[in-house]
């Protein structure tokens, strides 16, 4: 009896080196792609991800939300695999030479509390408000009450995107009140009824009211049709020659029907 309880001891022992070996190895086979960057560009991200790791278990996409140029500056210093941009590669930027995919075109929708009985505004009137010449809603056919301007953060894509859109670059009226990230600005716009602010597109929703620009809603449709002006590329920068090979692949996903199928369900697809 002993000899057998040793038997089956020592047969145990063999087989858990071999066990453990092989839980190992279908760990490795998981496989994590990095992107991060713009608040804007990451929800979209984070659903194509998320169809992506449905039909592919063994990818996951993580999403982390930076800024665009902190995410072009992760995918240069090999901080992230990826990097997001909601707004065109500056000049500056393209020296890093890093590669650029648009994966999506998107409306920066000009934001009012939904109590605001204002609909429609002009691009100069917009200007106006954000370098601070208009000061009050009655100056352009609002109620009376003194304009509450809210912004992005400095650095930011969509506020780069929107201040050289609008052409007031750098020259942000001194009161407008700044936030870090779309849920921020979005937050403020719904509980103060004399605020206006600016997000994405795909982010609107019943807590604010997008308005109309020269005449044109906020919408895919107008996008696409150039009668609305106010939109800019969804930018995935990164290194082509760095790139692990399923993240090309995953890239390759997003550029194709399936992937742009989803992107069109808030966005403007790019094929």
């Amino acid at each position: 009896m002993k000899k057998a309880g040793i038997f089956v001891l020592l047969t145990a022992m063999a087989v858990l080196p071999f066990v453990a070996i092989g839980c190992s190895e279908s760990a490795d086979e998981a496989f994590t792609i990095e992107a991060s960057g713009s608040t804007s560009v990451s929800p979209l991200m984070e659903k194509l991800g998320a169809a992506y790791t449905e039909a592919n278990p063994e990818i996951n996409v993580n999403v982390n939300g930076t800024g665009s140029s902190d995410g072009v500056k992760a995918a240069n210093e090999g901080t992230s695999e990826l990097g997001m941009a909601s707004r065109a590669i500056k000049t500056a930027e393209k020296a890093f030479g890093l590669d650029e995919l648009v994966i999506a075109i998107d409306g920066i929708a000009v934001v009012v509390n939904p109590a605001n009985p204002l609909s429609d505004l002009t691009l100069a009137q917009i200007q106006g408000i954000y370098k601070g010449e208009i000061a009050d809603w009655s100056e352009v056919g609002g109620n009376p009450g003194a304009i509450a301007v809210v912004s992005r953060e400095p650095g930011s894509g969509t506020r780069g995107a929107f201040e050289d859109i609008v052409d007031f670059e750098d020259q942000l009226v001194t009161s407008a009140i700044e936030f870090d990230g779309t849920g921020g600005v979005k937050a403020e716009v719904s509980k103060n009824v004399d605020a206006i602010g600016y997000i994405s597109l795909g982010s609107v929703d019943d807590s604010v009211k997008g308005i109309s620009v020269d005449g044109a809603a906020p919408s895919s449709a107008n996008v696409v049709n150039g009668s609305y002006r106010v939109a800019r590329p969804f930018n995935v920068v990164y290194r082509a020659d760095e790139i692990d090979e399923r993240t090309r692949v995953y890239l390759d996903w997003i550029m194709s029907s399936e992937g742009q199928a989803i992107v069109a369900d808030k966005y403007v697809p790019v094929n």
